[in-house]
């Protein structure tokens, strides 16, 4: 398969993706034809777009010309099918699918779809056909590179032009499994069997994944939480849309031919066992300790879904690129025992950091919160012990103040959200009372949430720590807490969700629609910015790839009407010397130099546009990869007073990836990497503790000198 953008074929391989293609020249098979309930389907879809959408968009002309080009990009992302010829053919579509789709005709989008299964048929078939003279033809001492982005590149003016970018793209493949180290006679045996699976697939190709396809590219122009879930994704959905929870609990998606990590689902087994991180991309998968790996690039989603789910207790085994690597080249396993997400494992949990703090050390408690979960059949059932967030940390803050420490830490990093109702009554146990929360529907009617009445909450000092996978939920209460001035948000911009979604029943599966947007009681929207900390961290993760601003056709930005609110301090005035005094310190902090430098060569690998095809070019691209992640780890421990390493080997074991695996963010305890940020946090407030004594000590000299 080629390299298709991120989101290109997400919406045809969430499904089960099928369609026979008939009707052409040179294509086998008979034409398959949109059914009567389709044609219902997309006139109710474009009705509830238009009437109940946040957006408020018509389906006219304009849309229709956008609706085309996103369909093209859906298919042929990576430009790898599709030359300039086809193009120009597809523009007499540009301005009428507007009025076709709202009379119910969705032969433009068969016809396109049957254009692109052929250029794909052909080319899969014939390079299956001639595999062993393409590969034995190679020349690994030229000087060429084969291009990583196909959104960069123009749509190919000719045949030619395409088979060149074929034969890049298949010399990178060779090259990469070379350097994985596997054996040269199974590399031809392991990329015929890749293109035979493939070719298999897409004569199981049907007409109501089309319809999906065709669908998506319309739905996504509103926002990319508006997706058409088919009856079967539908099914699906109602396990949290994920098609992967089960197993090893990580939400996944397409990107290019690769099954990439989305995120981690909080307490999840993969969660705990540390080592898949969001960006990874899947290859293969091992059932059992020694089970042979099945190379799963170019597989439908929900076929790789299929092969990690499994029984609890049972083990899976990953073969993965690893999301700092520099190359496709790079290989690591992953042994993960699959089991089911557990809410006592998404239970907050509490700790206590011990932080230098003048002449004396301060106890700060840490609170972490996986998730904001509630478990309603209890809360129902009038349980009184009924599991949920608030409860959870309600007690873990009486148990911290009656250990007598002196300031909360709540950390939110990879706290993807959940239950409104939790993050609205989270902060009502640091606020006397008020709002937390603004919701506007596609009406412009507004509503408020929070706490109404008065009652006894945290008063100390207090600290909440996020980072780009905090999202939801998370935002709704650290834009809480930053807007009463009631804590210091430290760490990394969140993820930047304010959107609100609602289930619509179709005539032939449902709609997944954008109703409503959350708003701060600032007025500001969480939506696309995220919640800004006051207090700036080193970006851990790359905002181009993970994040709402990521996202294609996200809601804009913007403000509604304030609420008056309370304000509980003045942080807006320490900010600047707590930024001074973090910044000071982490100079000369080991960990924290670390931590920023491994960010920067992740930022370095990210930049990375071409790789090299000459294989010398190739290895030393990975072994100047290699030294600078080496230097890194040597200068810590040299500032550290620890012994240098002469290889990554040397702490890491045998290994044949290219670079040193991703950090966590702290989200584990590692004695080697401790959690910097975490411990940050803690120095933070003690900041701010000793900021405030000042202040107060001050006026209290100044109404001294007054007497």
């Amino acid at each position: 398969m080629p390299a298709f953008r991120a989101t290109d074929f997400r919406a045809l391989f969430l499904g089960a993706v099928a369609l026979l293609v008939a009707g052409l020249p040179g294509v086998a098979g008979a034409a398959i034809a949109y059914t009567d309930s389709q044609r219902e389907t997309i006139v109710e879809l474009i009705e509830q777009l238009e009437e109940r959408h946040y957006a408020k968009l018509v389906y006219d002309d304009n849309l229709s010309s956008l609706h085309l080009d996103n369909y093209i990009e859906s298919l042929d992302g990576g430009k790898m099918f599709f030359t300039q010829a086809d193009l120009a053919d597809f523009e007499r579509y540009r301005t009428v699918m507007d009025e076709d789709l709202h009379e119910g005709n969705l032969q433009i989008g068969f016809d396109i779809f049957n254009r692109f299964q052929q250029r794909l048929q052909e080319r899969l078939g014939g390079i299956v056909e001639t595999l062993d003279e393409r590969v034995a033809s190679m020349d690994f001492t030229v000087d060429e590179a084969y291009e990583l982005d196909g959104e960069e590149r123009p749509w190919a003016r000719s045949e030619e032009e395409l088979d060149d970018r074929w034969r890049r793209h298949l010399k990178n493949q060779v090259l990469s499994l070379r350097l994985a180290e596997k054996e040269a006679e199974d590399i031809v045996p392991t990329l015929e069997k890749r293109y035979r699976n493939q070719l298999k697939r897409i004569e199981q190709y049907n007409a109501q994944d089309v319809f999906q396809v065709y669908a998506n590219a319309l739905t996504e122009l509103y926002d990319p939480h508006t997706n058409y879930l088919s009856p079967r994704r539908s099914e699906n959905f109602n396990i949290n849309m994920s098609l992967s929870l089960e197993g090893i609990g990580a939400v996944l998606q397409m990107e290019d031919e690769y099954t990439k990590v989305a995120r981690l689902v909080a307490a999840g087994p993969a969660d705990k066992q540390g080592e898949l991180q969001p960006s990874d991309r899947i290859v293969g998968v091992a059932q059992g300790e020694d089970g042979p790996f099945e190379d799963v690039i170019g597989w439908r989603l929900d076929e790789v879904v299929e092969l990690i789910r499994g029984p609890k207790d049972s083990t899976v085994r990953l073969q993965v690129i690893p999301a700092k690597a520099a190359s496709t080249d790079a290989r690591k396993e992953i042994t993960i025992v699959r089991n089911q997400v557990k809410l006592e494992e998404q239970s907050a949990q509490k700790k206590i950091l011990e932080v230098p703090s003048g002449d004396h050390t301060a106890k700060i408690g840490v609170i972490d919160i996986p998730a904001f979960y509630i478990d309603f059949e209890a809360m129902r059932r009038g349980d009184e012990d009924y599991k949920s967030t608030t409860r959870d940390v309600h007690k873990l803050l009486t148990e911290l103040e009656a250990e007598g420490v002196d300031g909360i830490v709540i950390d939110l990093r990879h706290n993807g959200g959940g239950s409104l109702q939790e993050a609205n009554e989270l902060t009502g146990l640091f606020i006397e009372y008020g709002p937390t929360v603004q919701i506007r529907h596609s009406s412009r009617r507004v509503w408020r949430d929070g706490k109404r009445m008065r009652g006894p909450y945290y008063d100390g000092p207090l600290v909440v720590l996020i980072n780009r996978l905090s999202a939801s939920a998370s935002e709704i209460f650290a834009g809480a807490i930053q807007d009463y001035q009631r804590g210091i948000i430290v760490g990394d911009r969140s993820f930047g969700k304010g959107t609100v979604q609602t289930m619509v029943p179709l005539t032939e599966g449902q709609l997944k629609l954008t109703e409503s947007k959350f708003y701060r009681i600032s007025g500001d929207s969480t939506q696309h910015r995220g919640v800004v900390p006051d207090v700036v961290f080193p970006s851990l993760f790359d905002p181009d790839e993970i994040g709402e601003s990521a996202l294609d056709h996200a809601l804009n930005w913007d403000q509604i009407n304030p609420v008056k609110h309370r304000r509980y301090g003045d942080i807006n005035a320490v900010v600047p010397e707590l930024t001074r005094l973090f910044r000071e310190r982490s100079v000369s902090n080991p960990d924290f130099v670390y931590l920023e430098e491994q960010v920067h060569l992740a930022e370095e690998a990210r930049a990375v546009k071409a790789l090299p095809l000459n294989e010398k070019a190739r290895i030393a691209m990975r072994e100047t990869q290699e030294n600078k992640a080496l230097a890194i780890e040597n200068r810590r421990r040299a500032a550290l007073g620890e012994e240098l390493l002469t290889s990554l080997d040397d702490e890491f074991g045998e290994t044949d990836e290219d670079v040193i695996e991703p950090e966590d963010d702290g989200a584990t305890e590692d004695p080697e990497h401790p959690d910097v940020l975490l411990t940050e946090a803690g120095n933070i407030l003690v900041d701010a503790l000793l900021l405030r004594q000042q202040q107060v000590a001050q006026h209290s000299a100044s109404r001294t000198g007054d007497k």
